[in-house]
C-alpha cells in the first residue's frame, strides 16, 4: 500500500493501481486516482509551500479548489509545466514531477523567512505609504523589487506544446454541480426530456458524498447512488455529463464558461486529444448547484502545517484512505465538525479532543462523542498552535479567559460553519440577500433564467436538498416546453441533520489582536489587518479588501470573505448587509491562458484575412500593410524604387492614366426589407427615400452624441433593398452599431441586416481611361455617361459572372468599382489588367489611395476625424438633411457646445515651403513667440507630398478653422517652426469635371 498513512479498508482507491511522482527531487508512491494533497498527506508530507507575503510554512488546507495554500508547479517535461497548480485538484500520474514555489534555496530553509520578522513593517496597505517617498526611487528601486518579488510560481517560458480545444454548445437545462442537489436536478430534467448539460470539477459526481458516509438515497449508500445516477444520465441520448469540468463564468444571457481537463490526470495522453477544452454554453436555463464551502477558525497561528478543514480530512479518509495525522484535534462553531472526529475515531485515529467555542453543542453529537469516548471542551476556543513545520500541539482556553491546557496534536481541524458558494450566482448579476438568522449571504433577486438548489441556496438537510433539486428539474424542463417523463422520486436519511449557518466569526474568544490570526491565507490576510482597515477609515469592504488585499487573487473571497465582513461589522458596531459585499468575478477558479486562447495561437493568434486578389498582389511585388485584420497592397514598387519614388509614380499614373486598386476590405453590409429606406434615415445623417433605385449616394453615420461614427458610399438597388459600405475598419462596429438599433430601437420596423464583406470581391479603376479599360468586358449595362452617371449602380455581368457595378470615385477621377462573387475576384482583376497594362495604366496601393483623395480633400473617419467630430466640423454640413426630424445624433448635433464658435474645423494646410511636409498629429499654434505653455489651435490630421500638385498638402483641425482661411498658422517641431497657411481642403480640380469622365 503506498504511503505510511494509509488506513487499511478506508477508501476508495484500488491499492493494486500505483504511481509514482516526484515532490521537490523526492520520489514518492501514490494510487491511481490520488491528488497531489493526498498522495503527499499519504506519505506524512504536511509542508507544501511558503506563503506570499511572509513566507510562513504552508500546508494543505482543503481537499477542493477553495485551496490558497497548496499551490505547487507540475510539470511533465520543461515544455509541460505549469505553476500555482491547486494540488487538491490536480491528480496523480506517472512520472509527474511536482515542485513547491515561493522558496529559496528549500522549501525547509526559506531565507524569505526573514519577512516574517519583519512583519510589523508589512502591515495592511504599507505599500501606500512606503513606496510614495522618495518619488524618483519608484522606477529604480521599488517597481523593480516589486516586480520580482510579485506572485507564487514562475511563469515557463519554454512556447506550449500542448494544444486546446473549444466548443460551443446549446442546451434546454445547464446544471453546475453534481452533488445531491445537481444529480436530483439534472435527472428530473432529463426525465422530462429536456437537454441538459451536467458539469463537476470533480472526477467523479457526488460532491460532499465523497466525504459523507452516513448519507443513504433510495437505499444505497449516497456515492454509490451519486455513480449509478451519473451512470444513468450518460446513458441518456439528451444528457451530457463532463466530470473534470468548472464552470468558471455566468454571463449574459445564460452563457456560461467551462473548462474541461482533457488530458491533465494522464501518464501518457494522446496527443491527438486536447489537453484543455473550453466549452461556451448558452443555454435556456441554468441550475446552480455549487455547494457551499466551509470556513475556517481565525485564531493565533491558524496557518501551521497540518491545520486544515474539517470537511477536507473527512474527504482525504473516506474517499483516499489517508489519516491527516494520528493524534488530531478539533476546533470547530458548528457540528459538521464533529462528524471527521467520528470518522477519524472509528478509522483508529486518535482524537485528542473536540473544542467547540459554542457553550451548547447538538445533544445528538454531544451523545456520539462520548460514546466515542471523545473529549468536547465546549465554551473553550483554540487560542495559538505550536509546531515549527508542522503543528505540534494547541493551547485551549475557556471563552471570557482563565489560562492555556496545551494538547499535542499532529494536525487541527477546524470549521467555523458553510459559506454558500454563490459566486456564479453573483456573475449573473444575480443579487445576494443577507440571512440574519443564519449569518449568509443567500442568492436573493434574479437576473437572469437560473435557478438555486442546495446548500448554495441555504436549504439543510438531506431530503429537502434531493426535493428542492427534484423540483427544479422539473421546473425548468417545463419552461423549456418538455412535459414528457414521470415524476422522479427520491427518499434520503443521513446520520446527522445540521444547519450550514454562519455560528459566529469563527474568531476563537481571547485572541490577541497583536498575533497573526489569518482570515484570507492566500494574501497573507490577518484580523489585525482588518481591523487596521477600519482604523485608517476604511468603512466599506470594497475599500477594506483593496487596502487588505483579503479576498484578491485566485481565491475571490472564498474562504476569508465572511471573516472579514464579520470583524470589520463587530469593529464598525454595524451590521454585516451595511458594510456591503465585495463583487465575485470571473473566473471563479484559475483558468489557463491555453484554455482560453485555444486555436488563436501562432498563425491563429491575428488571423490575418486577405483579399480574393492577394496572390496576384504578392506575385507582382506588392508590399502589404495591416489595416485591421486585412492585408492591404500598400504599394507596388519596381526595381530600384523606394516607397515615395512608388507611390509618386502611382499618382501620376491614376490621374493622367489609370489605376487599378483592391477596395474589396471595404465593409459591406446589405440592407433589405419593406422598412428599409426609413431605417436608413434614420441611422444616417443624409435623406434616404428620395434615393432613387440605381443611384448612389455618400452617407454619414453619427453616434448618439452628434459625433461622425462611420462614412460611405450607398447604392439603392431597388425600392426595398440597399447596398451599404463602410470603412474597412468599421464594418463590424457599424453592423453591431445598425443591429443594436434595430433591435432596441427600431423592432417595428421591417428590416434585416446582412454583413457580406467576404461576399464581394471589389475592384476599382480610377483615371481618364477607366471607362475605356471596362467597357469590353461589361455585359447588359450602358457605361455612356448619359446612362450611367458619376454617382449609379447598375446590376449586370462582368466577364460573364454577376456584378453590382459602382460608378464612384475616392480619386477625383472618373471611377467604378465592380463588385463580384469573391470566388471570381482574382480571375476578373486578372481580365481587367490585360486591358488595363496596355492603356499605361498601373495597380496602386492604399498609400497612392490616401494621396489622391486627400488631393481631392475627401476624409478618412477615424484619422480626419477623433471622436469629437461633426459634420459642421468636417465641412459636410451639406451631407446633414434639413428637412428630416429624426436620425440617430440629431439631438446630438443641437447641443449648444457643438454650434458654438470656435470649434475645431477640418481645413486644408499648405506649407509656406512647398518642399517641406508636415508631421501627422504636429501640433498648430497661432504665434510661435508665445511663452509656454502656448495655446494649441489644433493638429494635422494628413499630410503627404503631392506630386500631382508639386508641394506637400496637408489637412487639419484647426479652432475656427473655416473663419482663418488665407491666414498664417505656425507648426513647431523640435529643430525648426513650419509656417502654413490655411486653404481650403481641394488641391486638385476644385471644379469636379474630371469625376465625369
Amino acid at each position: 500500500m503506498s504511503g505510511a498513512n494509509r488506513i487499511a479498508g478506508q477508501g476508495r482507491l484500488t491499492p493494486a493501481r500505483t504511481a509514482r511522482f516526484t515532490f521537490d527531487g523526492k520520489t514518492f508512491d501514490a494510487l491511481e486516482g490520488d491528488t497531489v494533497a493526498s498522495a503527499l498527506l499519504a506519505n506524512g508530507v504536511h509542508l507544501v509551500g511558503r506563503s506570499f507575503k511572509y513566507h510562513r510554512p504552508r500546508g494543505i488546507l482543503s481537499a477542493g479548489p477553495e485551496e490558497p495554500n497548496a499551490l505547487v508547479d507540475v510539470s511533465r517535461d520543461a515544455a509541460r509545466r505549469q505553476p500555482n497548480v491547486r494540488a487538491p485538484v490536480q491528480e496523480v500520474f506517472d512520472g509527474m514531477k511536482v515542485e513547491s514555489q515561493n522558496r529559496f534555496p528549500s522549501l525547509a530553509f526559506d531565507i524569505g523567512g526573514i519577512n516574517n520578522l519583519m512583519s510589523p513593517f508589512f502591515a495592511a496597505g504599507f505599500y501606500y505609504k512606503t513606496f510614495m517617498w522618495p518619488k524618483a526611487a519608484w522606477e529604480k528601486l521599488y517597481e523593480p523589487f516589486i516586480r520580482k518579488a510579485a506572485g507564487l510560481g514562475v511563469a515557463p517560458t519554454e512556447e506550449d506544446p500542448d494544444h486546446y480545444a473549444s466548443r460551443y454548445a446549446y442546451c434546454d437545462v445547464l446544471v453546475a454541480g453534481a452533488g445531491v442537489a445537481g444529480l436530483s436536478a439534472a435527472l428530473a430534467a432529463a426525465e422530462a426530456g429536456a437537454r441538459v448539460i451536467l458539469v463537476d470539477e470533480q472526477p467523479e459526481v457526488g460532491g460532499a458524498l465523497h466525504y459523507d458516509l452516513s448519507v443513504k438515497i433510495d437505499g444505497q449508500n449516497g456515492y454509490d447512488w451519486a455513480q449509478a445516477t451519473a451512470a444513468k444520465l450518460k446513458a441518456m441520448e439528451n444528457v451530457t455529463v463532463l466530470t473534470r469540468t468548472t464552470a468558471f463564468g455566468y454571463y449574459n444571457h445564460n452563457f456560461v464558461g467551462l473548462v474541461e481537463r482533457v488530458t491533465d490526470h494522464l501518464a501518457r495522453p494522446d496527443r491527438k486529444l486536447p489537453r484543455e477544452r473550453l466549452w461556451q454554453v448558452r443555454a435556456k436555463r441554468v441550475i446552480l448547484a455549487t455547494g457551499s464551502i466551509e470556513r475556517h477558525m481565525v485564531f493565533a497561528n491558524n496557518d501551521r502545517p497540518g491545520i486544515m478543514l474539517a470537511s477536507a480530512a473527512r474527504t482525504y479518509l473516506n474517499h483516499f484512505g489517508v489519516a491527516v495525522g494520528r493524534k488530531v484535534g478539533v476546533y470547530t462553531a458548528n457540528d459538521s465538525a464533529y462528524e471527521a472526529a467520528f470518522d477519524l475515531k472509528r478509522a483508529g485515529v486518535t482524537v485528542a479532543a473536540i473544542v467547540d467555542n459554542r457553550e451548547k453543542p447538538g445533544e445528538g453529537v454531544l451523545a456520539e462523542a462520548r460514546k466515542l469516548g471523545i473529549e468536547v471542551l465546549a465554551g473553550h476556543s483554540v487560542v495559538d498552535t505550536k509546531g515549527k513545520l508542522r503543528v505540534s500541539s494547541m493551547s485551549v482556553a475557556r471563552n471570557g479567559g482563565g489560562s492555556a491546557r496545551s494538547i499535542p496534536i499532529d494536525a487541527l481541524l477546524m470549521s467555523a460553519g458553510w459559506t454558500p458558494s454563490v459566486h456564479l450566482f453573483s456573475q449573473s448579476r444575480g443579487k445576494v440577500a443577507y440571512d440574519a438568522a443564519t449569518g449568509r449571504f443567500l442568492p436573493g433577486t434574479y437576473a437572469q433564467d437560473c435557478l438555486s438548489v442546495g446548500s448554495c441556496n441555504g436549504t439543510d438537510g438531506l431530503q429537502a436538498t434531493i426535493e428542492e433539486g427534484l423540483a427544479a428539474g422539473e421546473l425548468m424542463a417545463r419552461a423549456t416546453g418538455h412535459e414528457g417523463g414521470g415524476k422522479v422520486e427520491l427518499s434520503g436519511e443521513n446520520a446527522f441533520e445540521w444547519t450550514g449557518g454562519m455560528a459566529g466569526s469563527g474568531e476563537g474568544a481571547g485572541v490577541d489582536t497583536t498575533v497573526k490570526a489569518f482570515v484570507d491565507f492566500q494574501n497573507d490576510v490577518c484580523a489585525k489587518d482588518i481591523r487596521l482597515a477600519v482604523r485608517e477609515g476604511m468603512h466599506s469592504i470594497e475599500h477594506i479588501k483593496r487596502f487588505t488585499t483579503n479576498g484578491m487573487a485566485t481565491d475571490q473571497g472564498k474562504l476569508s470573505n465572511i471573516h472579514g465582513l464579520a470583524i470589520a461589522s463587530e469593529v464598525l458596531n454595524r451590521e454585516i448587509p451595511k458594510i456591503g459585499l465585495t463583487t465575485f468575478r470571473a473566473p471563479y477558479t484559475p483558468v489557463t491562458f491555453g484554455a482560453l486562447i485555444s486555436h488563436s495561437r501562432g498563425d491563429l493568434f491575428d488571423p490575418a484575412r486577405k483579399t480574393p486578389m492577394h496572390a496576384w498582389e504578392e506575385a507582382h511585388g506588392a508590399v502589404f500593410e495591416d489595416v485591421g485584420n486585412w492585408k492591404r497592397a500598400w504599394y507596388y514598387p519596381r526595381s530600384g524604387e523606394t516607397m515615395h519614388d512608388a507611390v509618386n509614380r502611382e499618382c501620376r499614373t491614376v490621374r493622367s492614366a489609370a489605376g487599378v486598386f483592391d477596395a474589396s476590405t471595404l465593409g459591406k453590409i446589405e440592407v433589405v426589407g419593406p422598412d428599409a429606406a426609413e431605417f436608413m434615415n434614420l441611422m444616417y445623417t443624409n435623406g434616404w427615400d428620395t434615393l432613387k433605385p440605381g443611384r448612389c449616394r455618400y452617407g454619414i453615420m453619427l453616434r448618439e452624441d452628434g459625433f461622425i461614427y462611420d462614412d460611405g458610399v450607398v447604392g439603392r438597388l431597388s425600392e426595398d433593398r440597399f447596398h451599404v459600405t463602410t470603412t474597412t475598419g468599421g464594418a463590424p462596429r457599424v453592423m453591431h452599431h445598425m443591429e443594436d438599433y434595430l433591435q432596441t430601437e427600431f423592432p417595428h420596423l421591417k428590416v434585416w441586416l446582412t454583413s457580406t464583406t467576404e461576399q464581394w470581391a471589389v475592384i476599382a479603376v480610377q483615371g481618364p481611361k477607366a471607362r475605356e479599360i471596362l467597357e469590353p468586358l461589361v455585359e447588359g449595362i450602358d457605361m455612356s455617361n448619359e446612362a450611367f452617371p458619376h454617382m449609379s449602380v447598375r446590376e449586370g455581368k462582368f466577364c460573364g459572372v454577376p456584378t453590382r457595378l459602382f460608378r464612384m470615385s475616392f480619386t477625383g477621377e472618373a471611377g467604378y468599382e465592380v463588385n463580384v462573387p469573391a470566388d471570381y475576384g482574382e480571375a476578373v482583376w486578372e481580365a481587367i489588367w490585360a486591358r488595363a497594362e496596355p492603356l499605361g495604366a498601373c495597380a496602386y496601393g492604399t498609400e497612392t489611395m490616401h494621396v489622391l483623395r486627400a488631393e481631392k480633400g475627401y476624409i478618412i473617419v477615424g484619422q480626419d476625424t477623433d471622436g469629437t467630430v461633426t459634420p459642421y466640423d468636417a465641412s459636410l454640413a451639406w451631407a446633414v438633411s434639413k428637412k428630416k426630424t429624426d436620425f440617430v445624433g440629431i439631438r446630438g448635433l443641437k447641443r449648444p457646445d457643438l454650434v458654438k464658435e470656435g470649434r475645431k474645423q477640418l481645413v486644408g494646410l499648405l506649407t509656406k515651403d512647398p518642399k517641406v511636409v508636415l508631421e501627422e498629429g504636429a501640433q498648430i499654434v497661432a504665434d510661435p513667440n508665445e511663452p509656454k505653455p502656448m495655446t494649441m489651435l489644433g493638429h494635422v490630421t494628413s499630410s503627404y507630398w503631392s506630386e500631382n500638385c508639386g508641394r506637400s498638402i496637408a489637412m487639419a483641425l484647426v479652432a475656427g478653422g473655416q473663419a482663418r482661411m488665407g491666414q498664417t498658422l505656425y507648426v513647431p517641431m523640435p529643430d525648426r517652426t513650419i509656417a502654413v497657411e490655411v486653404s481650403d481642403m481641394v488641391f486638385v480640380d476644385k471644379e469636379g469635371g474630371r469625376l465625369n469622365g
